[in-house]
């Protein structure tokens, strides 16, 4: 495991293309795809049919896996933010919605 630099505000292309680098090693970076579908609730069928239960067991570990997933790429995001801006960035509950601020703010 590679430690990067904290981000400061300053080479924010830099830092972007070590995070993701980092995030892709750790198969996490597809949690910032902004066109990643929402793991889809098994409920009846229009016909009244019921998923069954392999499909049922299958989206919940998807789902877990995709709660875990986000949890470790913001704490990776935010791990790599100075102070000021860990504080700033914080109360942001997703990984993308980190992302997509800091790319807004920085990226010019």
């Amino acid at each position: 495991m590679v430690k990067l630099d904290r981000f400061d505000g300053n080479n924010f292309a830099r830092w972007q293309d070590k995070m993701i680098f980092l995030l892709t090693g750790l198969k996490i970076y597809y949690i910032l795809d902004p066109n990643l579908l929402p793991i889809e609730e098994h409920v009846p069928t229009d016909d009244g049919t019921q998923p069954s239960e392999e499909a049922i067991n299958k989206a919940i570990k998807e789902k877990k896996k995709r709660e875990e997933d986000e949890l470790l790429c913001r704490g990776h995001i935010l791990n790599t933010l100075s102070d000021r801006l860990y504080d700033l960035f914080t109360e942001m509950k997703s990984a993308r919605e980190i992302w997509t601020a800091l790319e807004f703010k920085y990226k010019a």
